[in-house]
């Protein structure tokens, strides 16, 4: 499962070379120091879960779902009339060409496309939005079958 991680932070590092980190989620979005851990707008990957049912022979099925935030800070001004307000519509697209360069997307023979279950979008302190995309796709692995 590692090389589809890694695949899955190469393409959005490809596919959006506008942001300025793409990296494993490990909760630097979640400290409590005055700053964060890390440079925006970026795109953090993790929580990855899967629920496994046996096929035989040491070969399983899974769903995995994992979680991808894109994370912005939000400096501008973006109340109507002011001279700024393209600057949520920018987030917006953003956050949706995440989406679009995840959705459908192959990173192993062993893998169905990534498809997405569940989104959302918040604010954390010091002016950050955060918007988060769950998928899930499909894996066979048969690393315990019998040759």
């Amino acid at each position: 499962m590692e090389q589809i991680f890694i695949s899955i932070l190469e393409l959005i590092s490809r596919e959006m070379p506008e942001l300025s980190l793409v990296d494993e989620d490990y909760g630097q979005l979640e400290t409590d120091e005055d700053t964060y851990p890390v440079t925006f707008p970026c795109a953090l990957v993790g929580n990855m879960e899967a629920e496994w049912d046996d096929i035989g022979m040491g070969t399983q099925k899974g769903i995995v779902t994992l979680t991808a935030r894109l994370a912005i800070d939000c400096y501008d001004d973006t109340h109507i009339g002011s001279t700024t307000t393209e600057k949520a519509a920018e987030r917006l697209h953003m956050a949706n060409r995440l989406y679009a360069v995840l959705q459908d997307s192959l990173h192993s023979q062993e893998m169905g496309p990534m498809y997405r279950t569940k989104s959302r979008c918040y604010s954390l302190p010091g002016m950050i939005k955060v918007y988060e995309y769950v998928f899930q796709f499909e894996l066979h692995d048969d690393s315990a079958a019998e040759d």
